[in-house]
């Protein structure tokens, strides 16, 4: 056992694997309290009267959107249990919200901040996913060719490696 603070990189340079190769939970005990977030998307394809029905909260399944939002919120608190290296994190706050994009799709966006030693990206990202499988589900029986795509980081600020945006062209 280690009581080093600092990660331990095996030779790829993964924070999650020690110098043997073995998984482990990363220790940030040694790391400063930031404050921290993270502004995860997802995109669901659907047929354009399905999302209109979805918006106007007319979907048989009933309020999609107040299902999901509430499916990503809890996801996001889940996170820790849902990923098996992921740090138990006090959450501050977690948002989604839900935007009509192109013709077809429903834009998912997920905010999560903490003040903590380590950042808020996989509970955005997992709020944001179960968010959009939650609208999955509550279209499904209408729209069987729903599509959940484009999960991704947009934005991340705090810690050491302060902000980073994803690329416009992938935003």
């Amino acid at each position: 056992m280690t009581n080093d603070p600092e990660p331990t990189r095996d030779d790829s340079g993964l924070t999650h694997l020690d110098a043997k190769g073995r998984a482990h939970m990363v220790d940030v005990s040694g790391k400063a309290a930031t404050a921290r977030r993270a502004v995860a998307g997802a995109c669901l394809r659907l047929d354009a009267e399905t999302r209109e029905l979805l918006f106007a909260g007319r979907l048989p399944k009933g309020e999609a959107l107040a299902v999901a939002r509430v499916a990503g919120i809890q996801a996001a608190k889940d996170t820790a249990r849902l990923i098996p290296l992921c740090h138990p994190l006090p959450l501050s706050q977690v948002a989604i919200e839900f935007e009509p994009e192109g013709a077809t799709g429903v834009r998912i966006l997920a905010e999560a901040r903490t003040t903590g030693p380590t950042g808020v990206e996989m509970e955005a990202l997992v709020a944001a996913t179960l968010a959009g499988l939650t609208l999955y589900d509550m279209v499904k029986a209408r729209c069987r060719g729903a599509v959940l795509e484009q999960v991704r980081l947009l934005h991340k600020s705090g810690g050491k490696s302060g902000d980073w945006n994803a690329p416009l062209e992938s935003a």
